[in-house]
């Protein structure tokens, strides 16, 4: 396979991947501000720093207001990550990949493109945000069940499901680190009965929380809620499912060497992480330390298989990567 396409393959489904999760984290976020204790409050410039934008968000906007940065996280071109952007670059890229992607899969990213562009202004409404978001979220799952549904599952479909786990692996944990924008008061306790409403709307906004229930507890606490969604092998969301599908696809490709190397380091950082004890900003630590794992599995594999011919990537996609 040229790696022109792969490259296209792998960054179409990214894109296409961050976009749900980005519509997803705004759900959560908006879950949140319905279940706020007493007396606390939401920051909104922790939510931009959680999603990594914090500098580009300056860059464009003065103040750190929900409706300037739900304007900046769905439909602000300048912003790559925005929910418009990447279904666009999604887009962009399927289209050079008609000889490889099936028919149907380009009539239905198509046509998410043109919902998004004709929806998303709407999104920075409170009161519209959720529908049209899940719209979003339920018409690229319908585009991933096409795709595994008929599509052969050749080095094509693993490059697709490599840009789809890195980018998944990621997101889910800065969506651990969603509670970190809630500005608790100081006499409020850590496992408030009031602060499990926020855990539980983590678990809805990557639908894990059946699943949570049925696999670790019939109770929602903050400490469980993160070593499930870091460690779980089973449910498709976690971190650790993500790490173990990315080794798949990588041990089905050539000269896999470096890539697999990089990755068992992200691997064994989760497998040896102790949850019990630690403070939220401890936890932030070990997250941020696991999205640069994420980030350099990405570069090993972007040097290995898609700029193997030259001194540095695309800037452009290195922005988009993070």
């Amino acid at each position: 396979m040229l790696s022109r396409v792969a490259e296209n393959l792998y960054w179409m489904t990214r894109y296409m991947e961050r976009a749900e999760n980005t519509a997803r984290l705004i759900n959560a976020t908006s879950q949140v501000l319905l279940d706020l204790p007493r007396g606390a409050s939401f920051g909104w410039d922790v939510l931009i720093q959680v999603a990594g934008l914090d500098k580009l968000f300056r860059e464009h906007y003065p103040t750190f207001d929900e409706t300037s940065i739900m304007r900046f996280l769905v439909s602000d071109e300048k912003n790559p990550s925005s929910i418009v952007s990447c279904i666009h670059n999604a887009r962009e890229n399927s289209r050079t990949l008609r000889e490889v992607l099936p028919r149907t899969a380009w009539e239905r990213i198509n046509a998410l493109y043109l919902f998004v562009n004709g929806r998303a202004a709407h999104a920075v409404e409170r009161a519209r945000r959720y529908n049209i978001l899940e719209e979003i979220i339920e018409r690229r799952q319908s585009v991933v069940g096409l795709l595994a549904d008929c599509m052969s599952h050749d080095v094509a479909y693993y490059f697709i499901r490599l840009g789809r786990f890195i980018e998944r692996a990621d997101m889910t944990t800065r969506m651990l680190d969603i509670n970190a924008a809630v500005l608790v008061p100081r006499q409020q306790v850590p496992e408030d009965p009031a602060m499990a409403l926020l855990w539980m709307g983590v678990l809805k906004s990557l639908n894990a929380y059946q699943m949570y229930r049925r696999h670790a507890s019939v109770h929602v606490h903050g400490t469980e809620v993160v070593n499930y969604l870091l460690k779980d092998p089973l449910f498709p969301r976690t971190v650790r499912h993500c790490l173990d599908e990315i080794e798949s696809c990588v041990s089905e490709l050539p000269h896999h060497g470096a890539p697999l190397k990089t990755l068992r380091i992200a691997q064994r950082r989760i497998a040896g992480m102790k949850v019990d004890g630690l403070t939220p900003a401890q936890r932030h630590e070990y997250l941020d330390a696991v999205q640069s794992d994420l980030a350099r599995v990405h570069e090993e594999i972007a040097t290995e298989y898609f700029h193997f011919c030259e001194q540095s990537p695309d800037p452009l996609k290195a922005v988009a990567a993070g």
